[in-house]
């Protein structure tokens, strides 16, 4: 019997099983190769004595800031994401400076945005951010984080049907008063696992921060685990990096995979 005709819940445990075995042979050989190497993998990635040096600041410091610049991007883009949406989806002549924000934002790189705001602009205009550099950086990201969330938000905002819109429209309500109270509470409710994602995602661009230089009180995971190289000349701070991303990564992803499913039942 070909796999073809198989069904297609028995395809997906097969698909699953290999996935799986795969998975463990993988992890397998590579735990044999640091195991055959243990004194050169054991003092290079998990050296004992330089991550003792690096903690607790690594949690209450380095992580807690991380988590702290994804949140104020996270919420400064979202808002002015939710401002993009609405703008690119009316008729008036903003519409074309929502879509030249949102398709310049989205193709540069994010490292690029970060540098340009946080160098770059002072420079041209002659002052300087407050706390320094990294406050240009914050705003940099936010600014990238409004261009995607804002298409996220429009194709909510389109996805709620056009029945809606029309019913508030024959009862006298303006096209704004229709788009914050109707079409935008419904859209956002679409949108919010993508949303998370995002969220995720920025937490992981947070790392790109580290061009923006920054303080000890200031730095984030990445700059931690960069400067623990230097340090230490020791890679086990960027394991540890790592590993705390992980811890925050894996749960978020896992509350993306729920979000989806609920949605996919209501609807």
């Amino acid at each position: 019997m070909a796999i073809s005709d198989l069904k297609p819940t028995t395809r997906r445990k097969i698909s699953w099983g290999v996935s799986f075995g795969l998975a463990i042979v993988l992890l397998a050989v590579i735990a044999w190769f640091a195991y055959s190497n243990w004194d050169v993998v054991g003092k290079q990635f998990f050296n004992a004595e330089v991550a003792a040096k690096l903690f607790p600041d690594a949690i209450t410091v380095n992580l807690r800031n991380s988590l702290l610049y994804t949140l104020v991007c996270f919420i400064i883009g979202t808002i002015l994401a939710v401002i993009l949406a609405l703008v690119k989806i009316s008729k008036g002549p903003l519409r074309w400076f929502a879509i030249i924000f949102i398709e310049i934002f989205r193709g540069l790189p994010a490292m690029l945005t970060i540098f340009a705001f946080a160098f770059m602009v002072p420079m041209v205009f002659q002052f300087r951010w407050p706390v320094g550099g990294i406050t240009g950086g914050l705003i940099g990201l936010a600014c990238v984080t409004a261009a995607y969330n804002a298409e996220v938000i429009r194709s909510g905002l389109e996805a709620v049907p056009r029945g809606q819109r029309e019913a508030a429209r024959s009862l006298g309500m303006t096209m704004m008063a229709t788009n914050l109270l109707i079409i935008l509470p419904q859209g956002i409710r679409i949108v919010i696992p993508p949303l998370t994602n995002e969220f995720v995602m920025l937490l992981k661009d947070t790392a790109l921060l580290f061009i923006a230089g920054a303080s000890i009180e200031m730095r984030e995971l990445t700059t931690m685990g960069r400067d623990g190289l230097t340090t230490y000349a020791n890679a086990t701070p960027l394991l540890i990096a790592g590993m705390l991303y992980l811890i925050v990564t894996i749960p978020l992803t896992a509350l993306v995979g729920r979000l989806e499913k609920k949605m996919a039942v209501k609807k």
